[in-house]
């Protein structure tokens, strides 16, 4: 909850600069947010190579449950498809794009800034940060009416990071395994996804 906070007032602080004029506009360049992105990724890579445990771990999971992140990548892009239709001023792959970002804003918003603008960037950063949000604070919620891996498959990529304490507080310690691989695959589905609709 603090990072998403910490991340939006960052926002907040950069519009309120832009908005007065504090930093030209000619220091900001177009390639920015490219060379901005080309470290996120870098660092990312860093992170997931750096535990050397993840594979080991993620072999003694029950095969079953390998099919949550795909069944939480389908929900949610159906639920994206669905909701484009009351958008008229977007596209089904706009909303699509936003839905792929899994709750990962700092990555998908500087992609979709790069590639549909800062308008549609905005968004995605809202609409993930809100993700994470509404898993930390209705976990309990979600356990209770639809089961222990309810606030998994709703964190998104989250879940291997900012939402697992959460998971593990509600949906118990012996789902950690399951949290962390499905935040894992879906933070590299991330950039795949996105680009793909941002494409379209």
């Amino acid at each position: 909850m603090r990072s998403s906070v910490v991340i939006v007032s960052f926002f907040a602080l950069g519009v309120l600069l832009g908005y007065l004029g504090v930093i030209p506009l000619s220091l900001i360049d177009n390639d920015m947010s490219f060379y901005a992105l080309c470290c996120l990724m870098f660092f990312v890579g860093v992170s997931l190579g750096n535990d050397s445990n993840t594979l080991k771990r993620f072999a003694s999971l029950n095969p079953r449950l390998y099919l949550l992140p795909v069944a939480t990548v389908v929900g949610t892009l159906l639920g994206c498809a669905i909701v484009s239709l009351l958008l008229p001023g977007r596209s089904v792959f706009d909303t699509m794009a936003i839905g792929s970002g899994f709750g990962y804003y700092s990555l998908s918003s500087i992609f979709i800034t790069e590639y549909k603008g800062a308008e549609l960037g905005t968004i995605a950063l809202l609409s993930n940060i809100i993700r994470e949000i509404i898993t930390l604070l209705l976990a309990p919620f979600f356990v209770k009416f639809f089961g222990k891996l309810a606030p998994i498959s709703v964190g998104g990529a989250t879940t291997m990071d900012t939402t697992l304490p959460i998971i593990l507080r509600f949906s118990g310690k012996e789902f950690a395994v399951v949290s962390v691989f499905h935040g894992f695959v879906l933070d590299l589905s991330v950039p795949v996804l996105v680009t793909i609709f941002c494409s379209l």
